[in-house]
């Protein structure tokens, strides 16, 4: 058997080792038209950074090695220019002296590959424009760096731009990445690809996302470079690296009338057998069943390629192998992060009009209580049967060895239910009992069963109340706009607060405790479903205004992305003034803490410090934006101090007295303390008083709400407990109002059709209840202080109040209170 291999790299080379193998006496020529075979094309962007220092290493086998070794007759700079088929015989160019001359076959494999896709912009041939596709493109890079070269701007942020923009930055140039998509990497959703923004602008990349480069221009073949954007930006740049996709090479194959798919890639069949029944074809150039939707696809990448290799060879060889098809299978790593997926993405199948489910998760890498445990963005997308159609990861640790585990499981026919019963190794170092697979397919499989409903941060329902049962420190960190707040420990105790007439969409960091408190809910009767994902997956949908556009070193102005910047690595907070006593400092490892663990413990430390005074946090990289936006938002002065490996330390100093807003937009100073008097239960005045509370908290006055006579029916629970009481307190507790719920309007009562109607309008339009008024104030720090001397007369007990009633005080405590506040309101 005479075997014809036509491309010498991932495809080419593996079909040829492995039909040497299973055929020693076999005549086998492999051609390829560039000078090497066999180099490691994927770490060409990380020899441009020096992380792989000699250029030799990317040489996996040389000609010469594979003639020894193999047999096989390797002929480079030597061009396959056309296939005569009825005389199965191929014709070759020397490249090097022009000659032509044709080589027979009995079976020909073709692995022609792919090239970079250079848009034919004015200025996309200048000398400063580069790919990186072959070792001759990493010499030519690699040479102009060498004139030192400052700048850099890479067109395209998917696998390669991404791989290209992180090296080039650990040279120490400054650069900019440009991708006509709203997130970096197609193979991601937007919001998963939040956390890749934040990294790549915490080590100074510079993205222009949503915009496309439109020419090219230079004075100066060795001078910089004029990069004009979409929008009218231009960049001033040493050199371009353009990196927007391949297109599969099918020239040699379409004309020698070879059958194409839709997808322009060379059609095939299981086999990798091509129209002519001696030809096979594999690797970038050819079209793949796609392994979800079974449509023929392109999916140009190396692990895919050496398994066609493979297969071809030993279906060449007289074997019956198959090839099942992709499931694009990927993973790149930007800086200190790791994004992987596999199948495909909500937006891919919401465009190919295939119905999915979601789920998002947030667990941690390894034992949470193993220090350096880290946090894994993930995303699940499956069938109603359970049927995997996609996941996403991202994250600092392990996140190759989750998406290998879900692409085995859709391989094999695996449901979302079989992945919570997946035996997977564990040790406190290396993974968790239940390990973020079983994690994901638990959630999953409570969708399926009914026993979650999950709610989504990109779609919440119009008439949701969400309910964030985080810890008050953790809510200093942003929560959903308009939520109620009851931490998860007081829920059971304070249900009477929650309207059962709204879906309750429950809010926690993760998703975890979010789901604790729907089933809880739902079994005591309300509508509830859980924010997929928490507060996390929140943040990664709605990132919030990025930080003002700043200068660039070569002068250009360019906002900087949406997500907030991790903590640069700056200096230790600024000295006490000359004279002053020195700071007390204290060390909290918070490295080995579960949610929501590390910022509750840092705010208690301060808590317990002078003013001044110092910690030495030491925590883990995820946490850092956490600890930078706690900061901001009490005014405790952070400075980051070292970073190594997975865990950074930094000193945060406690701030003298909580920051405080100016003035108003009236031009007006907020007290520094407001006492708000209830005396009313009507629903009206009890809803004018939490209004006010509200909005004098929300500025950061201290407020606390003196609820007295009529006032106390406010604070009254609902049902109330069983109390022994005399005949008076008896009637007169019957005649009372029990609650907020129970309330009636001063005017237009009705005999309740008025109060019915009134709250009717108040939900359609959105305005929150009374109970969501109190969670608002009790969640901003308004006190509750019941008059013990009404509650005497009118014969109440504490234990008939509410459980968030912070005080049982009498005239005197009252006094003392307006005394010292600048503001006394009397309802």
């Amino acid at each position: 058997m005479k075997l014809v291999i036509v491309g010498g790299v991932a495809g080419g080379a593996s079909a040829a080792a492995r039909a040497r193998r299973l055929a020693e006496k076999a005549e086998i020529v492999m051609f390829e038209r560039g000078e090497h075979i066999s180099f490691a094309n994927c770490g060409l962007p990380y020899h441009v950074g020096g992380v792989i220092p000699q250029r030799e290493s990317l040489l996996v086998m040389t000609p010469e090695r594979f003639r020894g070794r193999f047999g096989v007759d390797v002929r480079t700079l030597q061009e396959v220019t056309a296939i005569d088929r009825e005389r199965r015989r191929v014709q070759v160019r020397r490249l090097d002296t022009g000659e032509t001359y044709e080589e027979s076959y009995d079976t020909l494999i073709l692995a022609t590959g792919s090239q970079p896709v250079v848009p034919p912009l004015p200025g996309a041939t200048l000398p400063q424009v580069f790919t990186l596709w072959t070792m001759t493109d990493l010499d030519r890079i690699m040479a102009h760096l060498e004139r030192e070269a400052r700048h850099a701007t890479v067109i395209g942020a998917g696998f390669i731009g991404l791989e290209v923009a992180e090296n080039l930055r650990q040279r120490g140039l400054e650069v900019h990445l440009v991708d006509i998509l709203p997130h970096v990497l197609r193979t991601l959703d937007a919001e998963m690809a939040q956390p890749l923004h934040q990294e790549l602008a915490a080590k100074g990349v510079v993205l222009h996302l949503g915009q496309s480069a439109e020419s090219f221009a230079s004075a100066d073949p060795d001078g910089p470079v004029e990069v004009v954007l979409k929008n009218g930006e231009r960049l001033r740049t040493d050199m371009v690296i353009m990196a927007v996709g391949v297109r599969p090479n099918t020239a040699l194959a379409a004309a020698a009338g070879l059958n194409l798919a839709p997808c322009r890639g060379v059609a095939v069949d299981d086999h990798l057998r091509t129209s002519d029944p001696n030809i096979y074809a594999v690797g970038d150039m050819i079209a793949v069943r796609d392994g979800v939707t079974g449509r023929p696809v392109q999916i140009p990448l190396a692990g895919p390629a050496n398994r066609q290799g493979r297969i071809a060879a030993e279906n060449a060889c007289g074997r019956d192998s198959r090839f099942r098809g992709s499931l694009g299978t990927n993973v790149v790593q930007v800086f200190g992060l790791t994004a992987a997926s596999v199948g495909h993405t909500a937006e891919a199948l919401t465009a190919a009009g295939i119905p999915f489910r979601r789920v998002y998760l947030h667990p941690a890498s390894n034992a949470a209580y193993y220090p350096g445990a880290e946090p894994l963005h993930m995303k699940v997308l499956f069938r109603d049967d359970g049927t995997l159609l996609g996941a996403q990861v991202v994250g600092r640790k392990a996140v190759a060895k989750q998406i290998d585990v879900l692409a085995t499981a859709m391989q094999a026919g695996l449901t979302v239910r079989d992945l919570a019963e997946l035996e997977l190794a564990y040790a406190p170092p290396q993974g968790s009992a239940k390990s973020p697979v079983n994690f994901a397919g638990m959630i999953a499989a409570n969708v399926l069963a009914g026993d979650s409903e999950p709610a989504y941060a990109d779609a919440l329902p119009a008439d949701a109340v969400v309910l964030d049962v985080r810890e008050p420190a953790e809510r200093e960190l942003g929560t959903v706009p308009g939520a109620l707040a009851i931490p998860m420990e007081s829920l059971r105790h304070r249900l009477d607060e929650l309207p059962r007439d709204r879906l309750i969409v429950t809010l926690c960091k993760v998703g975890l405790r979010g789901y604790i408190a729907e089933r809880m809910l739902r079994q005591h009767g309300f509508r509830a479903a859980t924010l997929s994902g928490g507060w996390m997956t929140w943040k990664h949908v709605h990132p919030g205004p990025g930080p003002s556009p700043a200068p660039t070193a070569t002068g250009a102005t360019t906002a900087a992305p949406a997500p907030l910047r991790a903590l640069p690595v700056v200096a230790a907070p600024a000295a006490p003034a000359a004279g002053a006593a020195p700071a007390a400092t204290r060390r909290l490892d918070v490295t080995a803490m579960q949610c929501p663990g590390p910022i509750v413990r840092v705010r208690q430390s301060l808590e317990e410090m002078a003013p001044g005074d110092e910690v030495i946090i030491r925590g883990t990289l995820s946490f850092r934006n956490d600890l930078e936006a706690w900061c901001a938002s009490t005014g405790h002065a952070l400075g980051a101090v070292r970073e190594e490996d997975r865990f950074f330390e930094a000193i945060v100093r406690k701030a003298a007295a909580p920051a405080r807003p100016a003035a108003t937009t009236g031009g007006a100073t907020p007290p520094e303390s407001a006492t708000i008097v209830l005396f009313s239960n009507d629903l009206d005045r009890a809803m004018a008083a939490f209004i006010i509370a509200t909005g004098l908290a929300s500025l950061g006055t201290k407020v606390s709400i003196f609820f007295t006579f009529w006032g106390l029916s406010v604070l009254r629970k609902d049902p109330p407990p069983a109390v022994a009481k005399d005949l008076f307190s008896t009637l007169f507790g019957l005649m009372l109002p029990r609650g907020a719920r129970k309330l009636a309007l001063s005017k237009f009562h009705m005999l309740g059709m008025g109060s019915a109607a009134m709250r009717h309008t108040m939900a359609v339009k959105k305005v929150s209840s009374l109970p969501e008024l109190m969670a608002q104030a009790r969640a901003l720090g308004v006190r509750y202080v019941a008059c013990d001397m009404a509650m005497d007369v009118m014969g109440m007990g504490r234990e008939e109040l509410l459980d968030e009633v912070d005080e049982v005080a009498g005239v005197a405590s009252f006094a003392a209170m307006t005394k010292a506040g600048g503001t006394t309101l009397f309802i």
